[in-house]
């Protein structure tokens, strides 16, 4: 059966949830932009995933100060300023009646075009700005047997193409690697950078533990990710010896441990790369340890 980081328990809940669009509210399947938005036509958006733990959302300074970079790099006008953003994600969680394993989709995008074009003269009023949030457990199972992955062919483009610094709408290559990936019997795909040293996955950041460090890639051809950075700095908190470097599959299949980090499923141990065993074939003891100590920095964080 194939598993993914986004797997989630099942809630009955999430029929009857509303979704925030421009300020309003919407029933789940009522919920609607214009086939001339702007995100749908070209892809021209960004967003961010964001956890409400006990009443608060985890890192959420962090968060918008990758919204707003990525708003300023592509220019996109958001409408609101900081304390607006918050304040709109406050509103979609406390109408919904939500406290606890939450998970909030924040999309903006350019906004509705009076006519198909990627020209930004044709967009006509201001941005659209969706929020989902969704009663999502992580599901134990994924979390402790982990993933398999596999090496797609789809590179990671260089800055200078699509910046992956920027979490923008346009996925494709990501999903276009993920289909590889499915499609040769793994659970989501591994991808390397131009150079041909790895990159990072399809929708999460990546780690391997050799010889007792840490290691992820030097982060010029992903995404900033936000867990993925303190994972490091916890490591570095507690003597763990990290690294950020370019380091290719030969690396990888040698490796002792694996796993991958993201907002939603936090740290999921990899069992499998291209049909190889990495280690001992299941979670090991620093991804479990890196584990523990990234759930007290989220009980810290949210504690008051």
């Amino acid at each position: 059966m194939t598993r993914s980081t986004h797997q989630a328990i099942a809630d009955e809940r999430n029929e009857s949830i509303e979704i925030y669009i421009n300020g309003e509210f919407f029933p789940r399947h009522e919920a609607k932009v214009s086939v001339f938005d702007s995100g749908f036509l070209v892809g021209d958006g960004i967003w961010e995933g964001i956890r409400l733990h006990h009443g608060h959302f985890a890192f959420l300074d962090r968060h918008l100060d990758r919204l707003f970079a990525g708003a300023a790099a592509t220019g996109i006008d958001i409408g609101l300023d900081r304390a607006g953003v918050e304040a709109a994600l406050r509103a979609t969680v406390d109408h919904n009646a939500m406290d606890d394993n939450v998970h909030i989709r924040l999309m903006v995008t350019r906004g509705d075009k009076k006519t198909p074009s990627q020209h930004p003269s044709n967009n006509i009023g201001g941005p659209n700005i969706v929020i989902i949030a969704e009663h999502k457990a992580a599901d134990p199972e994924v979390r402790d047997r982990g993933i398999s992955l596999f090496t797609a062919t789809v590179r990671r483009p260089p800055p200078d193409s699509l910046d992956q610094k920027l979490n923008c709408h346009s996925k494709l290559h990501e999903v276009i690697a993920l289909i590889q990936a499915t499609n040769a019997g793994a659970d989501e795909a591994l991808m390397l950078d131009p150079t041909g040293a790895v990159a990072t996955c399809n929708a999460t950041n990546f780690f391997v533990v050799r010889k007792g460090e840490v290691w992820t890639s030097t982060g010029q051809y992903n995404l900033n990710g936000i867990t993925s950075a303190l994972i490091v700095e916890v490591a570095q908190d507690s003597g763990i010896p990290t690294r950020e470097c370019a380091f290719s599959l030969t690396d990888v299949y040698s490796a002792d441990e694996a796993f991958v980090t993201g907002t939603f499923g936090g740290l999921t141990p990899v069992h499998t790369i291209d049909g190889r065993a990495i280690g001992a074939g299941g979670q090991g003891e620093m991804t479990t340890r890196l584990r523990d100590l990234y759930d007290a920095r989220i009980a810290a964080e949210c504690s008051g």
